[in-house]
């Protein structure tokens, strides 16, 4: 929701408040195009001071994630920059990416074939606008034919939010694709998986139940923090319209709601911590 915003609009303002008050504030996000520092740079051209440690992306988290594992192979990725930097940074060697946007299978071929690297042991997914049926092919080879093969992925977003004046086709759409390929559903590891919360509160020390997240997704945001313990502030100035969360057919409900971040200094004297993302 923050990523939304420009330092123009209240939330750059209130997010410094509530550092100012003490309290720990930390920057989650699904998008893995970009790494923490794509990311850093882009909260700081905002006009918002953030460090690197309070930045917690899912391109981040699905190297973390194989990290914990002790994974020694390669990963084949679905995916833009952000993740290949994430991934190579942890030490693992990471395939596939902007550099297969090209690629195609040559159906001309007698027998077409797509030739992969038999030590690929994690084929990773998330937001690729260079998605081409090549990298399908491939991870789905990958997955069938390699021994072990992990599928993840780093979120499964239906929409993302590339301008503010159309919506646009999410992770879960590249997800989608491989999990009606594969037949195989992926680990994710972003929200509203506990994957991130629980990385959060080890490196922090602060527990769940001190946390507030906040964010303008019902089904990411607030069913993290719900799913966790944790309060939950939706802020109707992104995905989520008032209409949307008083639906009847709405399951998801956050303790709070505003029509903006700014509006979070009228409820301050009932947060006692708060962790924003």
């Amino acid at each position: 929701m923050l990523f939304m915003c420009d330092a123009r609009t209240p939330g750059i303002v209130t997010t410094s408040w509530v550092s100012s008050q003490g309290k720990k504030v930390f920057f989650v996000t699904n998008d893995a195009t970009l790494s923490r520092q794509g990311h850093l740079k882009k909260l700081q051209a905002m006009g918002l001071k953030a460090s690197l440690e309070e930045i917690y992306g899912s391109a981040f988290a699905a190297a973390l994630f194989l990290k914990s594992k002790k994974f020694q192979r390669k990963a084949y990725v679905i995916g833009e920059g952000g993740l290949m930097e994430e991934l190579r940074a942890m030490g693992i060697p990471a395939l596939g990416g902007p550099a297969d946007a090209t690629a195609v299978v040559d159906f001309d071929a007698d027998e077409p074939f797509v030739d992969v690297d038999p030590d690929v042991g994690a084929v990773v997914v998330g937001m690729d606008r260079g998605l081409n049926y090549y990298k399908v092919q491939y991870s789905l080879t990958c997955m069938l034919q390699n021994k072990d093969c992990m599928f993840l992925a780093t979120n499964t977003d239906s929409r993302s939010y590339f301008s503010m004046t159309q919506e646009w086709a999410g992770a879960g759409t590249m997800v989608g694709a491989l999990i009606g390929a594969s037949e195989a559903e992926p680990l994710v590891v972003g929200k509203p998986s506990s994957f991130l919360l629980d990385t959060i509160c080890r490196a922090s020390g602060v527990a769940k139940e001190q946390m507030c997240i906040v964010g303008d997704r019902l089904d990411t945001d607030v069913l993290w923090g719900n799913r966790s313990g944790c309060g939950t502030l939706l802020v109707l100035s992104g995905a989520t319209s008032e209409a949307m969360l008083k639906s009847p057919e709405n399951k998801v409900h956050p303790t709070y709601y505003l029509d903006n971040i700014g509006g979070l200094l009228t409820i301050r004297d009932k947060l006692s911590s708060c962790v924003v993302s």
